[in-house]
């Protein structure tokens, strides 16, 4: 577990670079239906139009949440800002070409799911985040399951899958303080997209990288 934090990049430390897209011209508008890789099951809890992000008028990616939050024990740690189960399928997103995470690892073009994450507490690193929510990406074709819930380690190993490092591929997501949807630009260079989970509003960074 020690050094798991440095596997999160954080909302509140300073970008290591500026992403080349935050120079142009970024737009949010409806993405369609989900991907036809998505697994039945998952496909039938997202959203039946999600949030497509443009850059230029190209498309960066894609991003489909449930329309409902997953059942199961809700986590009652402390510094989180939404009470989820460990592991719960949230959504799932489509690069349109090569992009990166949180932490600047390199996500290949294609389909991912996304599950809540817990970032570990860890006594040297205490206070240097504002939440510990996070969401983990896993390649669509390797997680199939609606339902299950992997613990941290296991959710972990899933999403080195995306990242192909032995860091997980990440994506900074918190519950956000008013209900504002849209998309824009916040602090140096990070692109956040505010919009509901069920009927929780919700913020997550797409583009924008953060020092560990």
């Amino acid at each position: 577990m020690e050094n798991m934090m440095k596997w999160f990049g954080m909302r509140a430390l300073v970008p290591l670079f500026f992403c080349p897209l935050a120079i142009f011209a970024q737009k949010a508008e409806p993405a369609g239906a989900p991907p036809a890789e998505v697994a039945p099951a998952i496909a039938q809890v997202l959203q039946k139009s999600g949030t497509k992000i443009t850059n230029s008028g190209a498309t960066y990616c894609e991003i489909w949440f449930r329309t409902d939050k997953p059942s199961g024990p809700k986590s009652t740690e402390e510094n989180i800002t939404l009470s989820l189960p460990q592991g719960a399928l949230l959504g799932v997103i489509r690069f349109a070409g090569n992009s990166a995470d949180r932490r600047g690892q390199t996500i290949k073009a294609g389909v991912y799911t996304l599950r809540y994450g817990i970032m570990p507490v860890n006594g040297d690193h205490q206070g240097a985040a504002p939440q510990r929510d996070f969401l983990l990406m896993t390649p669509a074709a390797d997680d199939k399951d609606l339902n299950s819930t992997p613990n941290f380690e296991a959710l972990v190993a899933m999403s080195r899958k995306a990242s192909g490092t032995p860091h997980p591929a990440v994506l900074s997501f918190w519950k956000a303080d008013a209900d504002k949807p849209g998309f824009s630009k916040q602090g140096e260079s990070d692109w956040v997209l505010q919009t509901k989970f069920d009927d929780t509003p919700i913020a997550i960074i797409l583009i924008g990288v953060a020092a560990s």
